[in-house]
């Protein structure tokens, strides 16, 4: 109980620092002197595999371009060997009781966070998140281990009462079999875990594949999963480069041995899964990208919204889905809220994300960087105004871009209509209520939304109105273990987190007994 009470008060710290540090003193640790945790390997039915092919490829330091290491590469056929092997495991796995299940995945949590600063170290060298944000990221992915793990055990069916007196009704819940996981490199631990956990706690087995660029995180996590002894076979995770990411894709949909499929990615890799799943009728569940707007009203208490506004935008250098975009603006605390606005940007330290005192790392690679200046360029040109950043941070390294707030920001601007995945935002005045909730509305995506402001029933108006799957009224931190995640409109299908993402993973079978 002490334990508990301990890692638990350890999670809620950490899920701060998850969304934003900047005071947390950390050194980093040499990768080669980690305890086994830096595996190039894949994982396959309990061991850390080459490739068939015996090809690797290099992953990159996107703070500094420096060669990390090198990868086994993985094609189809190595895949096809991952998925007969969580195929074989799957009787065996889901013939074990809850309580079984969750032993092990609370001996996964328990090794997560005793390998927390190490685990934390690696993800800041391949992913460039602050230190701070990469190991309160793998204490808020331990959190998913722990929560499942006590879920495990109240997975229930039901007895309906039958109209016939002679009958006897009994839903059951069942696991759907093998489950393929597709997990992105923003945020690798916390989404490998917040898809297996719940998946392994009801009795699937999984095959994951890694993001091409932070491979190494979601590799030492499967390291831990082999310590906490959880079976041959029930957790497998592959690696693969770029080029073969496609295939591995089209596998999983096309693969009769693989149940499920759970994505985090773009909406664009979302409607493809769709399109291949089809002829299966495979059961997919689709955490997409967002287009958050944040809402201050001219009740907003900006002394609570500026320093919210800090963490919701800049963690992970604006690299999330649920990171706020467009900022709407009322017009009676505009030029106020602007004020201070401007002044959180320009305390923002970018630079290297080693150092305890930075706020904001690098982008994950060129082409995330390139689209961010495409958007921004593309907003200048129409009108908008670069009040503070706007342009590349060369000066810091080929990957940075400034911290930037636009203002004069329109509709017609593709960067009201595109996720920009970067440190930028978009500034937009608005008149009334009505106005606010068309703006916000405005988006095909609908993940998150956030608005602040003083009236209670404005609180419940808006809440209502805005069309996304998670709202924060006067508040940015709405993610924990407990509670469910997802989207409405092209932000995805299903839930993750709670007692909803476990639903993803089971199917419900229904059982009518006669009595004579």
């Amino acid at each position: 109980m002490a334990l508990a009470r301990l890692v638990s008060k350890a999670v809620s710290a950490c899920r701060v620092q998850y969304l934003y540090s900047s005071s947390h003193q950390c050194q980093l640790r040499s990768l080669a002197s980690m305890p086994g945790l830096f595996k190039s390997g894949s994982y396959v039915n309990g061991e850390f595999v080459t490739s068939c092919s015996g090809k690797t490829f290099k992953v990159y330091n996107p703070a500094n371009g420096n060669e990390i290491g090198e990868v086994s590469d993985m094609n189809v056929e190595d895949t096809k060997l991952a998925i007969e092997a969580a195929h074989k495991a799957f009787p065996e796995w889901s013939r074990k009781t809850g309580k079984e299940r969750g032993a092990y995945l609370r001996k996964w949590f328990e090794l997560m966070m005793e390998n927390a600063a190490e685990m934390g170290d690696l993800l800041t060298s391949e992913n460039g998140k602050p230190l701070a944000e990469a190991r309160g990221e793998v204490m808020y992915a331990a959190s998913f281990m722990e929560f499942f793990a006590e879920e495990a055990k109240r997975v229930y069916g039901e007895t309906i009462p039958a109209s016939p007196a002679n009958k006897r009704a009994v839903v059951m819940k069942q696991p759907v079999g093998v489950a393929g996981l597709i997990i992105p490199w923003n945020f690798p631990p916390a989404m490998l875990a917040r898809k297996a956990a719940p998946a392994l706690a009801v009795g699937c087995t999984v095959v994951v594949k890694t993001p091409e660029d932070t491979p190494y995180t979601p590799m030492a996590m499967a390291e831990l999963a082999d310590r906490a002894g959880i079976p041959k076979g029930v957790v497998n995770v592959i690696s693969c480069s770029r080029k073969n990411v496609a295939d591995i894709g089209s596998l999983f949909c096309s693969d009769p041995r693989v149940s499920t499929i759970s994505l985090t990615g773009s909406t664009e890799v979302g409607r493809i899964l769709m399109k291949d799943c089809a002829p299966q009728i495979k059961k997919l569940s689709l955490e997409l990208g967002g287009l958050a707007p944040l809402i201050l009203f001219d009740s907003a208490n900006l002394k609570k919204a500026i320093p919210d506004i800090k963490g919701c935008k800049f963690r992970n250098a604006g690299q999330a889905c649920i990171s706020a975009q467009n900022f709407l603006i009322q017009e009676g605390i505009y030029d106020e809220a602007v004020e201070a606005i401007s002044v959180m940007v320009k305390s923002i330290k970018q630079g290297d994300p080693t150092d305890p005192t930075t706020n904001v790392g690098p982008l994950i690679n060129k082409r995330g960087i390139d689209k961010v200046h495409r958007l921004v360029e593309d907003a200048k040109a129409r009108g908008a105004n670069a009040l503070i950043g706007g342009s590349k941070a060369t000066d810091i390294g080929e990957l940075y871009y400034q911290p930037t707030l636009l203002t004069d920001v329109t509709e017609d601007m593709a960067i009201f209509k595109e996720e920009v995945f970067g440190p930028v935002m978009s500034v937009i005045k608005f008149k009334t209520e009505e106005d606010a909730l068309r703006l916000a509305n405005a988006s095909e995506r609908g993940l998150a939304s956030y608005f602040y402001t003083s009236d209670l029933a404005q609180c419940y108006r808006v809440m209502e109105g805005i069309q996304s799957g998670m709202v924060g009224c006067n508040e940015t931190v709405i993610t924990g273990a407990e509670l469910p995640f997802g989207g409405y409109k092209q932000s995805g299908i299903g839930r993750e987190g709670g007692k909803y993402g476990l639903e993803e993973f089971l199917e419900t079978k229904l059982g009518v007994i006669s009595l004579v």
